[in-house]
């Protein structure tokens, strides 16, 4: 297969050392090594061997590459377009429906369940009808722009992939409502490639529009039915292989009519949280992951204790550089990592207190002066957002907007975990203190 490797835009090249990826890391190459990544860095092709291939790979998986391909080898004759639906008001270009439980009949419907079992089900049915070597599994109330299947087949052409997912924006709209959703729908993972992973940069993809190897989705044992949402995460999860999000492929997605149903789906998709938990670990659904020392130092500040907090910043950023220096990082570069690394934790935090905890911590922090002032610094990242989004709506709609849909989701966390008898989504992960290995 030909081909080349795009550099992510937030790589470091320094000589020898590659500092990039998600989560952030670092490699020292060889003197060969930093030379091809120069070479591929200017649009030269990974020549097929197996020393080549194996440090593609790498920088790949680490993020710190995106890669591209000739020619693709399967055609739109190799997908299979399966839609699950349940009382649809229109439905994509497909070639199997799986009518779940629908009032009236939808016709031309491969199957049909008497009684409504949920997408999972549906889709799993859907499956069973494929013969083809890709599925492409869409929902009823998307529309796949032009194209879109152009951009996704190529990465097939390398086997180890598995499962490939456009963009996917909202349908655009003149109401408030639809405004919000084109500039921050739940479904929108950004304008950047991504390899998919639970510790990355993008951690999921949404099955709303998802085309995987066929094989591959029979291997991993479909859809777990008893998921009503996030059924479509637990399924990316157990997909043995790369799953690569390509925002070159573009899907519109309808959003939700009124604000009562979109908030209701905020809460059903932090509803989700405690279930995957169980099913992947704790780590993964943490609300927070960031060291101990960077939440001491931001605890800290929060107890008005700002001078401790900033030396206890300062003496863990000081001793990055002495563990970066074996392999070449200059200690001026290696302390930046630190420094940006604590101070970026701070928009974590205000994610974590605003969104997942937000339905305890907010009313909480509004009866004292100190816990009001807090609160006005996590939200104030809203507006910092608005200013770099310009979404069309006016500052205020949008940052009650963007407030509710916080606390749809973390009210939809803490029902999940009331539910499911575990607290699992609301603990933060401070496992990463330094020198730890």
């Amino acid at each position: 297969m030909k081909l080349w490797l795009g550099i992510d835009p937030g790589t470091r090249v320094l000589g020898q050392v590659l500092i990039g990826g998600a989560p952030l890391r670092v490699l020292r190459l060889s003197k060969t090594g930093a030379r091809l990544v120069l070479e591929w860095r200017d649009g030269a092709e990974v020549a097929d061997t197996p020393a080549h291939r194996a440090l593609a790979d790498k920088l790949v998986d680490a993020g710190i590459a995106h890669p591209r391909y000739g020619q693709a080898g399967l055609t739109r004759a190799d997908v299979t377009v399966v839609v699950p639906a349940r009382d649809p008001q229109a439905l994509p270009r497909c070639d199997i429906v799986i009518d779940d439980g629908s009032r009236r009949p939808v016709s031309g419907a491969a199957e049909r369940h008497p009684v409504a079992r949920g997408p999972a089900a549906a889709r799993n049915t859907g499956l069973r009808h494929v013969s083809t070597e890709l599925t492409a599994f869409l929902d009823a109330d998307t529309e796949p722009q032009p194209g879109w299947l152009d951009a996704l087949l190529p990465h097939f052409e390398d086997p180890s992939t598995v499962a490939v997912a456009p963009r996917i924006h909202s349908v655009p709209g003149r109401s408030a409502l639809e405004v919000y959703e084109r500039a921050r729908s739940a479904l929108d993972l950004g304008d950047a490639p991504a390899q998919v992973r639970q510790d990355g940069r993008v951690t999921y993809v949404p099955t709303a529009a998802l085309v995987v190897r066929t094989a591959a989705a029979r291997d991993a044992g479909g859809f777990d039915e008893t998921l009503r949402f996030g059924e479509d995460v637990d399924f990316v999860w157990r997909l043995r292989g790369r799953v690569r999000y390509e925002p070159n492929s573009e899907v519109l997605h309808a959003p939700r009519k009124t604000w009562r149903a979109w908030a209701r789906q905020r809460f059903d998709y932090g509803s989700s949280a405690a279930p995957l938990a169980r099913r992947h670990g704790r780590k993964v659904m943490a609300p927070l992951r960031v060291s101990g020392w960077t939440a001491l130092a931001w605890g800290l500040a929060a107890a008005r204790r700002p001078g401790l907090g900033v030396a206890v910043a300062l003496g863990t950023a000081a001793l990055l550089p002495r563990k970066l220096a074996p392999l070449g990082v200059p200690a001026k570069d290696a302390l930046a990592i630190a420094v940006r690394g604590h101070l970026g934790a701070g928009r974590y935090f205000a994610d974590a207190l605003t969104r997942t905890w937000g339905p305890v911590a907010l009313p909480l922090l509004a009866t004292t002066r100190r816990g009001r002032l807090v609160l006005v610094l996590a939200l104030s990242r809203h507006l910092r957002e608005w200013a770099r989004v310009r979404p069309g709506l006016d500052p205020v709609r949008w940052l009650l907007a963007r407030t509710a849909d916080d606390l749809s989701y973390g009210a939809g966390v803490w029902r999940g975990c009331a539910k499911e008898r575990t607290v699992a989504p609301l603990v933060p992960d401070l496992s990463n203190w330094p020198g730890k290995k």
